[in-house]
């Protein structure tokens, strides 16, 4: 049995998601991957931080934060301030990133994310900043210090797009991609659909965690932008940001509007699309009204879709139903496998 430790940056929703996860897929990773997964440090924004080098006991982490206590009395050593100085502390073997991200610079992530790289020590994270602001530095970096930058839960959750081209699609070439890649705004306006206005939409989206307590980032296209943003510099190899994608959220859209075009057969989505053009990519995201014809038609609530046109197949399709984040967490954790799956 291989004891792998892990430092986790972040501990909100999806952290908590992904230590629960830990808890109940642990059986199963032991006996399908010979891998003892141990958290040895979690550090938060408003919780305190803390180190054990045995493994943190997660279920009284989990309790903590449910009552909003710090996690400090759970930490056996010292607990280091700067985040490379933790990683040593704690001597992990990956850092799971899963702190707020940035649209405009991927900071704090991406030094975090250096941090680790530098130090040979595997990175995960569910962050679209580092990876918009800097996939081809923190891919080289990893490859220098013998270790893995794993982001499957950037985009879509824990859905397979990224290890989909990496693994089942060698040597194909990506043309264009269309879909639907924002939850809560697609949420917003499927509730809109049902007769509430835009902010009874945004409030119940922001009482279930779908959205922020700011939620300008979905409305104003942001967060679809930045998805756009990685899927260009990944899959497609042109390195673009958020801030070139055009954009145009959903702030605009009326209740009115939204339930004439269901009378019309039709529906409005915040549609995420970008093509090839010769050597250059051109991307946007646009609210736009789609028929029945359309495949993003019938993604509703939560859902989202994205269609892939590539050199080598037709439209690909790949759909997920109602993700949250135990499905960000879970993509953290195949990210994990995969890593030592490999390496093995």
């Amino acid at each position: 049995m291989h004891s792998v430790g892990i430092s986790l940056l972040g501990f909100g929703n999806v952290g908590q998601a992904f230590a629960r996860l830990l808890l109940e897929k642990k059986r199963s990773i032991q006996d399908q991957f010979a891998l003892d997964l141990k958290v040895v440090s979690i550090q938060t924004g408003h919780h305190g931080a803390a180190i054990d080098l045995e493994g943190i006991y997660l279920p009284r982490a989990l309790d903590i934060m449910q009552a909003g206590d710090s996690l400090s009395t759970l930490s056996q050593n010292p607990v280091p301030d700067d985040v490379g100085a933790l990683l040593e502390a704690s001597r992990a073997s990956v850092m799971a990133e899963n702190t707020p991200v940035s649209y405009t610079d991927g900071q704090p992530a991406l030094d975090h994310i250096r941090a680790a790289l530098a130090r040979g020590i595997h990175v995960v994270t569910a962050n679209k900043g580092p990876v918009v602001h800097a996939y081809n530095e923190l891919t080289q970096l990893a490859v220098a210090s013998d270790c893995r930058f794993l982001f499957e839960s950037t985009v879509m959750d824990g859905a397979p797009i990224f290890s989909l081209w990496r693994a089942a699609l060698p040597v194909a070439d990506l043309t264009s991609f269309r879909g639907v890649l924002n939850s809560t705004t697609n949420l917003i306006l499927s509730r809109m659909e049902w007769g509430e206005t835009f902010e009874a939409a945004v409030t119940y989206a922001q009482s279930i965690g779908i959205a922020e307590t700011d939620p300008s980032g979905d409305i104003d296209g942001w967060d679809a932008a930045i998805k756009v943003a990685a899927l260009v510099t990944v899959l497609m190899g042109y390195e673009l940001l958020p801030q070139n994608v055009e954009r145009e959220g959903i702030g605009a859209i009326q209740t009115e509007q939204v339930q004439a075009a269901i009378e019309n057969g039709q529906r409005w989505k915040l549609v995420c699309e970008a093509h090839r053009e010769g050597g250059r990519v051109s991307a946007r995201v646009q609210p736009r009204l789609v028929d029945r014809t359309d495949p993003l038609f019938t993604v509703m609530g939560t859902s989202s879709a994205v269609t892939f046109h590539s050199d080598v197949l037709g439209a690909l399709t790949v759909t997920e139903a109602d993700p949250g984040p135990h499905t960000t967490a879970y993509g953290l954790l195949a990210d994990l496998l995969n890593i030592f799956r490999t390496a093995t």
